[in-house]
């Protein structure tokens, strides 16, 4: 939503923004705090020998360039370390991460092969038994709810109309039935106001089904959600400067631990779930992260060990032919409804500005509008 009014307002455009809740507070905080292309999607690229997700991982790579740019005090390079415990793995690895650094062109620090001491040196919680080295690469790491908060406080600055704590509740059609507007309630007091517009957005994530149905009752739904579950654990479990990559996992997915904050951020899961607004993690998801932990570390982790949790729903764009949540591509899906209104479902945090522009190229479209 921020990324869709920056875009916006950078063209001459008026802009009114809603969020029902604060800025930050649903899925857009609730991350693994990586500005990235994603090595899992370069993998399944080159296995599937799909270019979708190759064109996916280098627009996500460019972007992250852009974010490390723009906000230097919310960003910073982060090593990442991905350990092999067979020789014959190694290269193939080493071969992907960089491939992983020539797609972000001019990107962060080369990736590069350590031996198994080395390694042990800069992650000691590793499982020594086996270990047949590491490579390291570097991704970028940020704040995502301080990034959210000032992208809307730069929309504010701009021009744009801001407002939290304020819920779309109704969609509005004029006397050709084209989308015009939206009732807006604030949460806060209860009062109800009318918004008008041209063109209306529905960036509201894994609640997009809903907006939709305020437009048309029979719309479709084209969004699959997914619970992404997080961990916190103290710090000494990871150095303050590096983090590890579990690039192995039952469901194909991968593993972070990563400094943050002081602590250690461990995660993510991808269950599917229902939408609903404050998702609590489950104790599966939880004890799926800790199994897989352990699976690579001396020292074990128990629950005990956990200072808190959090769960996120990712809005993937909805695919019949996939059944599992964790194969579902990242891509970012736009849909117009027949009276107008513009939904945009999928994508990650990282390619919120190429959404943004995307979306507002719709948006100009529908509305009709000559920018500058």
């Amino acid at each position: 939503g921020c990324g869709v009014t920056l875009d916006a307002l950078s063209r001459g455009l008026s802009v009114a923004m809603v969020e029902k809740d604060d800025f930050g507070s649903g899925t857009s905080g609730r991350s693994t705090k990586l500005i990235h292309g994603g090595v899992r999607y370069l993998a399944l690229a080159w296995q599937n020998k799909d270019l979708s997700q190759l064109k996916l991982v280098y627009e996500a790579l460019k972007e992250r360039g852009i974010m490390l740019r723009q906000a230097p005090h919310l960003t910073r390079s982060l090593g990442i370390l991905m350990p092999t415990y067979s020789y014959s793995e190694v290269p193939m690895v080493f071969l992907g991460l960089k491939m992983y650094d020539w797609l972000a062109r001019r990107g962060l620090h080369p990736s590069y092969f350590i031996t198994p001491h080395r390694a042990l040196q800069q992650f000691p919680q590793l499982r020594a038994q086996g270990l047949t080295g590491a490579i390291v690469y570097y991704d970028g790491q940020f704040n995502d709810a301080r990034f959210n908060v000032a992208a809307a406080l730069t929309s504010a600055r701009e021009g744009g109309v801001v407002v939290n704590h304020a819920k779309a509740v109704a969609i509005h059609h004029n006397e050709e039935g084209r989308v015009c507007g939206a009732s807006v309630q604030d949460t806060e007091t209860g009062k109800m106001f009318k918004v008008q517009a041209r063109v209306v957005v529905n960036a509201t994530g894994h609640l997009s089904d809903e907006i939709r149905k305020m437009d048309n009752i029979h719309a479709k739904n084209v969004l699959v959600a997914a619970a992404g579950t997080h961990i916190v654990i103290g710090a000494d479990f990871a150095p303050r400067q590096i983090g590890l990559l579990i690039p192995r996992t039952e469901d194909g997915r991968v593993v972070f631990l990563l400094p943050w904050e002081g602590r250690t951020l461990a995660g993510t899961t991808d269950s599917p779930c229902e939408p609903c607004d404050n998702p609590r993690p489950t104790q599966a998801d939880v004890d799926y992260i800790i199994r897989h932990v352990n699976t690579y570390f001396e020292r074990q982790i128990s629950h005990r060990d956990i200072l808190s949790a959090w769960s996120g729903i990712r809005p993937l764009k909805k695919s019949d032919e996939r059944t599992d949540t964790a194969s579902i591509s990242r891509e970012h899906g736009i849909f117009i409804s027949d009276r107008g209104l513009i939904t945009i479902v999928g994508g990650k945090w990282t390619t919120y500005r190429k959404m943004g522009w995307d979306i507002v190229n719709h948006a100009i479209s529908t509305g009709k509008w000559t920018t500058y």
